[in-house]
């Protein structure tokens, strides 16, 4: 059994405790002796036991066991178990002898063993502990800091898989926004049907651990697929791809999409592309590694922008609905041109301001005509009597003021005319 990295001694509860009783006679088994538990590698628990002391000869002894939560139920004549299950929650197995590997059958005593998560204060431990495959490729995990954490917490990421002899810490640490994460190679065909144990711990040993069991048959991330041509004929576009590498055809689902609007799908919310050959002479690429598909009812009078992603499908991994990033956009078709677009741009918001104006003074006409202005009968009397008054008024003075001026000029002249007379 191999000691678990984070250097903790495990708690285990009392080997021998009874959990239940059957009583079927003097023929019931005695209980197993011996129970003992320990991990192996980060996730790996061992349960072994020995037989029971006193066992009847006539007895071909089998033993059933199964979890504190009575779930994964086993009958089988090996006196050991394991279990591969990440270690941040107590885990109990109860194991009983039984005569026979028949389930109706009542086992004999059941004893049962614990071991407790690593000790450390629960909030301390990283929260959303999560890990995608890439690609086949690379694995990357992420997490997010715990509560009571400081924030230059130092992080260490330790993984192991059934190919590797031995755990190894993971060194390209990086950070995105508030979520810390590492990613390290794991490129192994032999890998597709196993899991990946991780654990996430801090360098000075403050946190609690955080673990992970990865199943290789999840969280897998296709890169996305590479458009290689695009063709017009029969009324229909043909698109052709390359899968990304590592990928089969039949362990993707395609999904297309032509000027950010239309999607194309097939079963499974998106289509399942088989071995279609393009009905094209434009297409020359056979390989079982290159997939080609016809839109119908997309014409080469338009612009068509197309890109396309993927995801793994049920018939080889679980389905995660992880999907790949979008392929680069690749166009076809008719350009518009841009020059008739921008002077159309241009053109419509005047000719709209100008119909606008002109509707305003048609309107503002048309409501003189409609209701024409009420007159003001107190202005018609004082233009009748207030306005003659005034005008004969100033025209009296205006006579006054010229009789004036006459007689005093008169004056003047009548002056200078005895000054010239005299002697």
């Amino acid at each position: 059994a191999g000691r678990p990295i984070w250097g903790m001694t495990l708690q285990v509860l009392i080997s021998g405790e009874v959990l239940s009783k059957s009583l079927i006679g003097t023929e019931t088994q005695p209980p197993v002796t011996n129970l003992s538990v320990s991990v192996e590698n980060l996730c790996t628990i061992i349960w072994t036991w020995n037989p029971p002391e006193g066992a009847s000869p006539n007895c071909s002894l089998s033993y059933f066991s199964h979890f504190g939560n009575k779930q994964d139920k086993k009958i089988a004549p090996e006196t050991h178990r394991s279990k591969e299950v990440p270690l941040n929650e107590r885990i109990c197995l109860q194991v009983g002898s039984q005569c026979s590997t028949n389930e109706s059958e009542k086992p004999s005593i059941l004893v049962e063993k614990c071991i407790s998560p690593p000790e450390g204060d629960p909030e301390s431990a990283v929260t959303e502990l999560q890990c995608i495959w890439h690609n086949l490729s690379y694995m990357k995990c992420s997490w997010l800091p715990g509560n009571n954490t400081s924030p230059d917490t130092n992080y260490t990421l330790y993984y192991w898989h059934s190919s590797l002899g031995k755990i190894l810490q993971c060194e390209n640490i990086y950070s995105e926004g508030q979520r810390i994460g590492c990613s390290f190679n794991l490129k192994d065909s032999s890998l597709e049907q196993g899991s990946v144990q991780i654990m996430v711990k801090d360098n000075a040993g403050k946190i609690r651990p955080s673990f992970n069991v990865v199943p290789l048959s999840s969280y897998v991330k296709p890169d996305p697929p590479d458009i290689k041509n695009l063709s017009f004929k029969n009324d229909g576009l043909y698109v052709e791809w390359k899968n990304p590498e590592n990928f089969e055809s039949k362990c993707l689902l395609y999904q297309l999409e032509i000027n950010n609007s239309h999607t194309i799908c097939y079963k499974d919310t998106c289509f399942k592309v088989k071995e279609i050959k393009c009905q094209s002479s434009e297409f020359y690429f056979t390989s079982k590694d290159r997939i080609c598909f016809m839109v119908p009812s997309i014409l080469p009078d338009t612009l068509n922008t197309v890109r396309i992603r993927a995801r793994t499908s049920k018939f080889c991994y679980e389905d995660n609905n992880l999907w790949s990033n979008w392929s680069r956009a690749m166009s076809i078709g008719k350009k518009t041109n841009s020059t008739l677009y921008i002077t159309v741009l241009l053109i419509i918001p005047v000719i709209i301001a100008v119909a606008i104006i002109a509707l305003l003074l048609y309107l503002k006409r048309l409501k003189i005509i409609i209701f024409p202005p009420i007159p003001d009968p107190g202005k018609i009397f004082k233009e009748m009597f207030g306005d003659q008054n005034d005008d004969t008024l100033h025209w009296k003075k205006y006579d006054i003021y010229e009789k004036q001026t006459k007689e005093e000029t008169d004056s003047v002249v009548l002056i200078e005319n005895l000054n010239q007379t005299a002697p």
